[in-house]
């Protein structure tokens, strides 16, 4: 790993930390162990299906959005993107991203740094979706403080990536396009790497295709709220779907912050703090936050394994048509 993903690891490690120590000192540990053992069954069988659902969904996403490159069964873009989760599940700095995409470009003959511009395109979707659920369940519910705060950066940070996009895939015809050009063409294997990647951005040119990205993210955002509202029930807390859908935003937003592997700690920790808004007894708060989290961790790593043992991990297999392929 390079020094700046090596610092990176260190401060989530540490922000990790930080957060497991403010979430154990504000709840009975042993009362919170008390709820998750009177669980309902029949929810948390419940929960299993949401999740599946979800990341069904963004494995529906991100073909909509490979569609337009090279058209790949639903089954094999599904089993990357659970090969994506497990990488993030136990590796750092979200490099279950980089897995992904370097999996997908091997095994199915695309050049990676194209793959890569469908996912950038994927994250920024997904961003957009999570902002204006937190924007509606805040402004609905009458959420001030340190959340609304929090909605409003967010809808900040989704303005930039945007624009980003747009000049990303307008930059050939900006006026100094052609100076840019004449200076990147001194490197080709450099211009060659930033040709393919604007072709992975370009999806976004595509109505048909955002919309269709759009769709698929609004079904996965709608199990995972239901994921939480079904975790609620389990332990007894109740919880509005708006309300659910404030929490899962905030633990989502709660994932551009450096952590440890699986988001372990400050998953935990905005849930709790998010559940505090609306009345919930921290110890029920953080059993339930247990329970939702384990879920997420427990399919996307089973899943995941399965995943690499069916495709062969994609790594070192398959055909690439980029010669650019060791870069």
């Amino acid at each position: 790993m390079s020094r700046q993903t090596i610092l990176r690891t260190l401060i989530g490690l540490a922000v990790s930390a930080a957060a497991i120590w403010v979430v154990l000192s504000s709840v009975d540990i042993p009362r919170a162990i008390d709820v998750l053992r009177s669980a309902n069954p029949l929810w948390i069988l419940a929960m299993l299906g949401t999740v599946f659902v979800d990341v069904g969904a963004r494995g529906g996403r991100w073909r909509v959005l490979l569609a337009s490159i090279k058209r790949i069964p639903y089954r094999r873009v599904l089993g990357y993107t659970y090969l994506g989760y497990l990488a993030n599940n136990v590796l750092p700095a979200r490099l279950g991203e980089l897995v992904r995409t370097h999996a997908l470009g091997e095994g199915e003959g695309v050049s990676r740094p194209t793959v890569l511009g469908t996912v950038v395109v994927e994250r920024i979707v997904d961003t957009v979706i999570v902002v204006a659920l937190a924007a509606i369940a805040v402004v609905v519910l009458g959420v001030g403080g340190v959340m609304s705060t929090a909605v409003g950066l967010g809808a900040a940070f989704v303005g930039l990536l945007v624009v980003a996009l747009i000049v990303a895939n307008a930059s050939h015809r900006l006026p100094f396009a052609e100076r840019v050009a004449l200076l990147a063409a001194r490197y080709p294997k450099i211009l060659e790497l930033a040709r393919r990647l604007r072709d992975g951005l370009a999806v976004a040119r595509r109505p048909s295709t955002v919309i269709g990205a759009l769709g698929f993210s609004a079904l996965a955002w709608a199990a995972s709220i239901t994921t939480v509202v079904f975790g609620g029930q389990a332990v007894g807390v109740e919880l509005s779907f708006l309300q659910a859908a404030l929490l899962s935003s905030g633990v989502a937003l709660a994932t551009i912050v450096p952590s440890a592997p699986g988001y372990v700690g400050t998953f935990e920790l905005t849930a709790v703090k998010v559940a505090a808004l609306f009345g919930v007894d921290p110890n029920a708060a953080f059993a339930m936050a247990l329970l939702v989290h384990a879920m997420i961790l427990g399919v996307t790593s089973v899943g995941g394994v399965i995943a690499a043992v069916r495709l062969d991990a994609g790594l070192g297999t398959g055909v690439s048509d980029d010669p650019e392929r060791a870069a």
